[in-house]
């Protein structure tokens, strides 16, 4: 169903307009809101109208913003209105809008926090909504106390609840009254501030409609990641123990950095599920600090396209992000966010300075660490905050080897390195990054530098956003002088004048036996086992896991895990399929509905073990 049409609507008047059903309604929504992307008509002033019959007529009216924020924006015709099926529907039709901020309950007149023309979407190199990017990436310490109210404990209690509820229910089953369930609850949690948990929750109800849509977008595992999340921070924060990390800052906070100089060091293109496309150029502080300045707003694959060379809004320059990749700032009356975000504010004052090439400092420094020792510092910050902010940026001198369907296989210029895959950071095709690598997998030998970043959920593989030549090396990238020794792969297209003549000096192919079998440490481990089970669940809720339990025996089923060492996982998995097949009875002998609390417990147990353990795979596989 193609939601296009529609404008974005507030998670709250959505949850409202569900809640306000009868229960015979509710029976009937998922059919009804099939039917809209059909009916829909935009006109011209914006407003978007679905007729049903003769009598009823839903018109959107959406506000200066864009999005549907009131129930007054939500208009029905018919008799039952605003009680009515129709206009839940096309509410329901409607994409999910980003959450506002909330104003802050008691203004410090002596903090310095300045807002962001930027922040108007999702500003970094994740490729979600601003609202979830920023409660992850801009908490404050685990470790720093931290006591919640009771508002708090009982909407993340709430939700807790919820996300059980939906957990048990499945893709299958969540339909439109269960996405509503947890709308209703993330705003709950939103009006407690707990932004986080109001973040998680917005991804996974993004998720099982895409799922079942059957968009192309959309991946059972990282829905399964998304429950996984959305559990673990309700279920922390309903128990009082969690740190201000779990409650997240819903809002950007900016604060003065003084004078900055900054050098350009790649773009970056971004790409959101919910329709944003954009830039974020990283730039990099003479300390070595890592910063970053963005561009991002409706518009998809080709807003993110034309942004690459799009003008700097910030302190008044004339760069574009073409010119600052290559170049730099120095910045005067800086505001800075918790994660290196620059904002643009009224005494921001930048100007344009000469671009630094990747083998001087402070870039130098990102490619003398070998990458296992930063791949495992940043998996050991995951385990402190398993859902914190994304991989940052690592650099390394590689070897090409070969290619691996759509990956590039290459080996890092050190003593005993194994093989990595290179993979597209946004495959899309209105994108170069596909093409890039396969132009780079036609010359095996080929010694290069990367700037890329790890991705932590997967053996030994390195997202790259841009290469360059290895000083010194004869048979690397030959790029143009104004490239500035590095070519972006999400905008700069390689060309054949931009790689050496192959002679006799070159290096020889390597067999394709070597590409074929590449090592995979989570794909040749039986974790697979616990992997499908818990994504069975996901998409079939309770009923699925249990079903699995009763086709195989546990022994049969999870004997490779316990074989290989993997013990615990066994006993979890197992422990998860008898909990889903618990058929409890009541005083009277009659089979009951069995609560899914202690089904979300023992799914949450086995999932985040799970995720611990593929994360030491990840670890072992750079080394």
């Amino acid at each position: 169903m193609s939601t296009d049409l529609f404008p974005p609507v507030a998670p709250e008047v959505l949850a409202e307009a569900v809640e306000s059903l009868t229960a015979r309604l509710r029976k009937k929504l998922d059919a009804a809101i099939e039917g809209c992307a059909a009916g829909a008509v935009r006109a011209d002033g914006g407003d978007v109208t679905v007729r049903f019959g003769e009598d009823a007529l839903v018109t959107l009216r959406p506000g200066p913003t864009g999005t549907v924020t009131t129930a007054e924006q939500a208009l029905c015709t018919c008799l039952l209105a605003p009680r009515c099926l129709h206009r839940a529907a096309v509410l329901g039709a409607a994409p999910l809008a980003d959450a506002a901020p909330l104003p802050d309950p008691q203004p410090d007149p002596q903090a310095r926090s300045q807002p962001d023309p930027q922040a108007q979407s999702p500003a970094g190199p994740a490729v979600a909504p601003a609202a979830e990017q920023d409660a992850a990436s801009d908490a404050a310490p685990a470790d720093v106390p931290h006591v919640l109210t009771a508002a708090q404990r009982d909407a993340a209690a709430a939700l807790w609840q919820a996300a059980a509820e939906a957990l048990a229910a499945g893709v299958t089953a969540a339909g439109a009254v269960v996405q509503a369930e947890l709308l209703r609850a993330a705003h709950t949690a939103r009006l407690a501030r707990l932004p986080r948990a109001e973040a998680a929750t917005l991804r996974v109800v993004r998720g099982l409609r895409a799922a079942r849509e059957r968009s192309g977008a959309h991946r059972l595992a990282d829905l399964t990641g998304a429950f996984r999340e959305l559990l673990h921070t309700a279920g922390l924060l309903a128990s009082g123990t969690a740190g201000p990390a779990l409650t997240g800052t819903a809002r950007r906070a900016y604060q003065p950095g003084g004078s900055l100089r900054v050098y350009g060091l790649c773009r970056e293109p971004v790409l959101s599920a919910t329709g944003y496309g954009g830039v974020v150029t990283h730039l990099l502080a003479a300390d070595g600090s890592r910063h970053s300045v963005s561009d991002v707003r409706p518009g998809g694959p080709a807003r993110a396209r034309g942004a690459g060379s799009a003008s700097v809004a910030l302190g008044g320059a004339v760069l574009d992000h073409a010119g600052l990749a290559r170049g730099g700032f120095l910045i005067a009356g800086a505001t800075v966010s918790a994660d290196g975000r620059l904002g643009a504010g009224s005494g921001v004052r930048a100007t344009p300075l000469r671009g630094i090439p990747w083998t001087a400092e402070p870039a130098a420094a990102l490619f003398a660490r070998p990458a296992a020792e930063a791949v495992a510092g940043q998996l050991a910050d995951r385990d402190t905050d398993p859902d914190g902010a994304d991989a940052a940026l690592l650099g390394c001198e590689v070897t090409v080897v070969g290619a691996a369907g759509e990956d590039l296989l290459v080996r890092e210029v050190r003593p005993d390195a194994p093989l990595l895959r290179l993979r597209a950071a946004h495959p899309h095709p209105e994108l170069p990054h596909t093409a890039n690598l396969r132009r780079i997998a036609a010359h095996p030998g080929l010694v290069l530098r990367v700037l890329g970043r790890p991705d932590l959920d997967r053996a030994a593989t390195l997202r790259p956003l841009a290469v360059g030549p290895v000083a010194g090396a004869e048979y690397t990238l030959r790029l143009p002088e104004e490239w500035l020794g590095r070519a972006d792969l999400g905008y700069d297209l390689l060309q054949g004048s931009h790689f050496p003549p192959r002679t006799a000096a070159a290096p020889e192919p390597a067999p394709a036996a070597v590409a074929a079998d590449a090592p995979d440490p989570l794909t040749d481990s039986p974790l697979w086992r616990v992997r499908r089970l818990l994504e069975a669940g996901v998409a079939g809720g309770r009923r699925a896991v249990a079903e699995a339990a009763r086709t195989t025996e546990p022994i049969t089923s999870y004997g490779p895990l316990r074989r290989a060492g993997f013990t615990a996982a066994a006993e979890l998995a197992t422990a998860l399929a008898a909990e889903a097949d618990r058929r409890p009875r009541d005083a009277f002998g009659r089979l009951t509905n069995p609560s899914p609390d202690a089904y979300a417990w023992a799914w949450l147990a086995a999932s985040t073990h799970l995720a611990a353990a593929e994360r030491s795979l990840v670890a072992a596989s750079w080394s």
